[in-house]
């Protein structure tokens, strides 16, 4: 399973780190992805990587803002976010795909096959 944490209220210009932490599967086999839903828009992958975390990628929206990055010795990855702006609210989601599916990374953000989903953590950005 997968338990993203971290979310909260923050005003536009701080910072956030979202946690997602994994168990019950063998998490150096699979690639994760950060999603994000706002209200009544469609879910939008914000950034992926790897399964070793050795390349990544990371949506034209967010990019030079946030970071993803992964820790296999912890079953962790992270997405640290920074200059937040109202945009940036939505329900943040982790997923993992099992790496002999993912073709790339970019495909995994555009459209996840994924295997696991998390709840979601929500982040709300706003004065």
């Amino acid at each position: 399973q997968l338990v993203e944490s971290g979310g909260g209220l923050v005003q536009p210009g701080g910072a956030l780190r979202l946690s997602c932490a994994a168990s019950g599967f063998t998490f150096d086999y699979y690639d994760i992805g950060w999603f994000r839903q706002a209200p009544g828009k469609e879910r939008e992958g914000v950034s992926c990587i790897s399964h070793s975390g050795g390349s990544s990628y990371i949506a034209g929206s967010v990019q030079g803002r946030f970071t993803i990055s992964r820790d296999n010795a912890k079953n962790m990855v992270y997405l640290e976010m920074n200059n937040l702006t109202p945009e940036d609210t939505a329900v943040y989601s982790c997923a993992a795909a099992h790496r002999l599916r993912v073709p790339t990374l970019q495909r995994l953000c555009n459209a996840p096959d994924a295997d696991y989903w998390g709840q979601g953590t929500e982040v709300t950005v706003s004065s």
